[in-house]
């Protein structure tokens, strides 16, 4: 458990350090539709953490380290389930 405690406070230091430099032009499919001239519709849902911020925060800077951190650990804890359930499988 040492060991995941010490992974957990390297993930958040590089995070919070690396986020701030995250580049604020669009990412791939968002270029390629503003190229194409494809509009943007509303969804009657936002997700999780539109836009990479965390809306309940108001500085941008916090907020969107915020959802980073949280972005990170819900892949990671999706991975690891994944992981551990098709190894359970596989050792059966």
């Amino acid at each position: 458990m040492n060991g995941y405690i010490k992974a957990f406070i390297l993930i958040l230091i590089c995070i919070w350090i690396l986020i701030p430099f995250s580049s604020s032009d669009p990412d791939g499919l968002e270029k390629v539709a503003e190229t194409l001239g494809v509009e943007k519709t509303e969804s009657p849902f936002l997700g999780l953490m539109p836009d990479y911020s965390f809306l309940k925060v108001e500085n941008t800077s916090n907020s969107t380290v915020i959802a980073g951190v949280i972005g990170v650990f819900l892949v990671l804890g999706a991975a690891l389930v994944l992981g551990k359930s098709l190894t359970k499988s596989v050792k059966q």
